[in-house]
């Protein structure tokens, strides 16, 4: 559980932090809570990718005892960024862009470690569901050794809309899956790219794999046919710095 000072109580106390631009990760609201103070709340987080949780009270004050109102919110570490502000302002400066995609990586260290591998190989960006996805909580920050203290995250609350606005914004999309005969070293990775790493346990899901633009794989000779997942995104994000650098 998060410590007391990395929580904020009382639905008052979160409306006004949300009116003010605080970063949340998460609001837990008690399921069946009413009255025009939670319509309130919800108009106030309607316009966020905030994730949020009904649950019972239980739950919420496992968080704190006191006067909590039936809502508590989880204060996020970082400071998230849109994609509709992040892109136009890479090509403003001139950058060729690199985002990477995580499609559901619930995995912590998973999650820490590609943040970490993405900074040191220069990505300009993560985009991470509002929900489904591990939060970026002190384990997180800690396993990616700081890098979400330099790499901006975008969290979205639709994956599939990130990549038709990335698309759209002449970024071509690849999803890095096994799923295919071509291999990493067939895509030209000089192209402004985003790459769509798939969760631990299913992968990408169809619908992201038939809106990209192309599937490669990293090529393997080896008997065993998959990589984890922190080790396929670093293998592909080694294959675009190689090119660029050539």
């Amino acid at each position: 559980m998060n410590k007391k000072s990395d929580i904020i109580y009382g639905i008052r106390t979160v409306i006004e932090a949300v009116k003010s631009g605080q970063h949340l990760e998460r609001v837990f609201i008690q399921k069946n809570l009413k009255g025009d103070l939670y319509k309130e709340l919800m108009l106030a987080l309607h316009n966020t990718s905030t994730p949020i949780s009904k649950v019972p009270v239980e739950r919420i004050n496992k968080f704190t005892s006191k006067n909590h109102q039936g809502v508590v919110a989880l204060i996020s570490p970082v400071q998230y960024h849109t994609l509709e502000h992040l892109i136009p302002k890479l090509y403003e400066e001139g950058k060729n862009p690199l985002i990477l995609v995580l499609d559901e990586i619930t995995d912590i260290r998973n999650f820490g470690a590609i943040a970490r591998t993405s900074e040191c190989l220069g990505v300009h960006g993560l985009v991470i569901p509002s929900r489904g996805g591990a939060q970026i909580n002190e384990d997180a920050v800690k396993t990616s050794a700081g890098a979400f203290n330099y790499l901006p995250v975008c969290r979205e609350r639709s994956l599939l809309d990130a990549v038709r606005y990335l698309q759209e914004s002449g970024i071509n999309v690849i999803a890095c899956s096994e799923k295919t005969d071509n291999t990493l070293d067939e895509i030209n990775f000089t192209l402004p790219t985003a790459i769509i790493i798939g969760s631990e346990d299913v992968g990408i899901s169809p619908e992201l794999i038939d809106l990209s633009n192309e599937i490669a794989k990293v090529p393997m000779t080896g008997s065993i046919e998959s990589l984890n997942v922190g080790v396929a995104a670093g293998m592909a994000l080694y294959e675009v710095q190689r090119q660029r650098k050539d």
